[in-house]
């Protein structure tokens, strides 16, 4: 019997896009067989998505860049094969389904593809069908496009690609702007379709503990564009943890908690990737641990030095800006006021009709870590739109610091609120991520010498000195993002709000990023994030406020709202990995507690186990 043919392969294969120095590729090779689901990793930059883009054809054939090596997808050699006939064998998924959408109701966007490929008429309305039926949208075919939520959006977008019948499937980061219900809605079709058989499926993916249970393989690409890992799950996040760990690359919750365990000597019987696994493995671990006929084994405890490229190590590194305090103004010369955000009964409704906010009141203590949630299309970009003055509230609806927003001109209200877009490119003005950084400072005037020390510590801060003279708009996704906060941070305002602030940020760099605000909420600043990611609502905010419908349903500390299934149902939020996991461990062992973060899970076990620190333990059977 002939083995099968990968459906896959790259060789040796290396790209640099125009005008780069550094390839964001090198000498990558790997293969795909039929019907299995890799997952690609790596930090921000390393060329993930550029990857993706080449097993379509879009690399080289719609983007410029020096090529070389081999990459041939479903038999087809991509540099020989124009990108009209590699669609017909591979699909992708891209981060933002809008982007592919070009009519206005479902059944004809997924008309849309077919036609342009010429598939007869009578095979049309059978392939849309069971399209449809695949991604959980039967019944929608009439539905406007705009009227569907994000979750849907996207699984339409996944519904286009599987009527043109593909054999391989590519996902780039799809779930990255999506709300958390709108994401495992999402991964519950990757799951359906990997269980079915059939396609070949490649993901690129931050959001991991979902999806960890059904990935065949791993391949692993480190910062400069080379493979540094190629396995399976187990083996890629059991044998190269240290690895992830220096590199930043997100892995999961139960991953990070194992691979604690593990680097403090405790011996697992098996290695668990997802909650069930970890429950098991991990109630088992403590119920023996109670018992006689475990023997302890202690050794020596290997102190690290720090390590500046290490996440863990990143954060201390952002108290060198925290103090080199920006502003125009200085902490003496400041208003000693309580409350920096007082919102009194703020509605909203768009010229379109639809009702954005309804009598919101919210207060914000001066030197709050807050977060605010919600589903998409609940409001909260309309609400810190007002903040910043580009839609104007009704006088008295908003104070800063005590004074009426609507007394404040523009100019004033910009040097005490900053805000950080969603969409980095919509802020980008300058030609360069210097003059990027530099620009605010410019438009006030500051001493060139005054600017370029600011600029050069946010381009160190940031991990985006090789990039200074790079065009804003030739960043990756991940690096946009830091850039677009670092150029709010230098012009240190009192108060800044930041609309999902590390989006497409890969562990390193979101660590960094948080550790930064943190040093700098410390310092005195108000921090409002607008986020999904119910971690690092867990991890940092000391105050949430849920928007739904435009209506402020919840307010109080994290803890308190992972208690309200109702509210996070509603929410369309989900809670944090380790949280389940620590609520099933409290079920099987009660003095075990229900926490929301992987470091009090840790600091749990550790105290359970009896892992003191300063000294290592590990568990053994005799």
């Amino acid at each position: 019997m002939s083995p099968v043919s990968p459906s896959i392969v790259v060789k040796g294969f290396s790209f640099r896009y125009r005008g780069r120095r550094r390839a964001t590729l090198q000498d990558v090779s790997f293969a795909v067989s039929p019907g299995e689901m890799l997952l690609i990793l790596g930090p921000s930059g390393c060329g993930k998505s550029t990857l993706a883009l080449c097993l379509n054809g879009l690399i080289p054939h719609g983007i410029d860049g020096e090529m070389s090596g081999e990459v041939r997808v479903a038999g087809h050699d991509v540099h020989d094969t124009p990108v009209s006939e590699m669609a017909r064998s591979v699909g992708m998924v891209f981060q933002d389904a809008d982007t592919q959408f070009c009519m206005l109701r479902v059944d004809d966007e997924v008309a849309f593809g077919l036609e342009n490929l010429r598939v007869p008429r009578g095979e049309m309305s059978a392939r849309i069908r069971s399209a449809l039926e695949t991604v959980g949208l039967a019944g929608d075919e009439r539905t406007r496009i705009d009227r569907l939520s994000g979750g849907a959006r996207q699984r339409l977008a996944l519904a286009c690609v599987l009527a043109i019948e593909p054999s391989v499937v590519v996902f780039d980061e799809p779930t990255s702007n999506l709300d958390p219900t709108g994401a495992e809605e999402v991964f519950a079709v990757i799951s359906r379709l990997r269980a079915r058989g059939g396609h070949t499926i490649v993901v690129v993916e931050h959001r991991l503990d979902h999806l960890i249970g059904f990935v065949d393989r791993i391949l692993m690409l480190g910062r400069d564009g080379t493979v540094r890992a190629s396995g399976s799950p187990v083996e890629v996040l059991r044998d190269h943890g240290d690895e992830l760990d220096v590199a930043g690359i997100w892995v999961p919750q139960v991953g990070e908690l194992i691979h604690h365990l593990v680097k403090r000597g405790v011996q697992i019987d098996s290695y668990p990737l997802t909650v069930d696994q970890a429950a098991d493995s991990l109630a088992g671990l403590l119920a023996r641990s109670g018992q006689d006929g475990l023997s302890v084994k202690n050794g020596p405890f290997e102190e690290r030095p720090p390590d500046p490229d290490r996440p863990s190590d990143l954060a201390p590194r952002a108290q060198r800006w925290a103090t080199y305090d920006a502003s125009p103004w200085s902490a003496q010369d400041s208003p000693a006021r309580s409350t920096a955000i007082e919102i009194s009964g703020l509605s909203y409704r768009y010229p379109t009709g639809r009702v954005a906010l309804r009598d919101v009141s919210l207060t914000i203590p001066e030197g709050s870590f807050y977060a605010l949630v919600g589903p998409n299309g609940a409001g909260k970009s309309t609400l810190a739109s007002h903040l910043i003055g580009s839609i104007r509230p009704a006088p008295g609806a908003i104070h800063l610091f005590g004074r009426d927003l609507r007394s404040m001109a523009p100019s004033e209200l910009a040097e005490w609120v900053g805000y950080v877009f969603q969409n980095p490119e919509h802020q980008f003005v300058a030609g360069t991520v210097y003059d990027e950084l530099a620009f605010g400072l410019r438009v006030r005037e500051r001493p060139e010498v005054e600017i370029k020390e600011r600029v050069d510590v946010l381009l160190d801060e940031f991990d985006l000195s090789a990039l200074a003279q790079a065009n804003p708009f030739t960043l990756s996704h991940g690096e946009k993002r830091r850039l677009s906060v670092a150029s709010m941070l230098i012009l240190g305002p009192r108060i800044l709000v930041l609309d999902e602030p590390t989006f497409g940020q890969d562990r390193r760099n979101t660590t960094a990023l948080m550790g930064m605000l943190a040093r700098l909420n410390e310092a005195g600043r108000t921090i409002v994030m607008i986020t999904h990611d119910v971690r690092l609502v867990a991890e940092y905010a000391r105050r949430v406020g849920v928007l739904v419908d435009g209506s402020l349903s919840f307010e109080g500390e994290p803890d308190q709202l992972f208690g309200h299934p109702s509210v996070l149902e509603r929410a369309h939020l989900v809670v944090p990995p380790i949280l389940e996991l620590s609520r099933r461990l409290n079920s099987a062992d009660r003095s075990f507690p229900a926490v929301a973060t992987v470091s009090r899970a840790a600091e749990a076990l550790d105290r359970r186990l009896d892992l003191v620190p300063g000294g290592r333990r590990s568990l053994v059977r005799p």
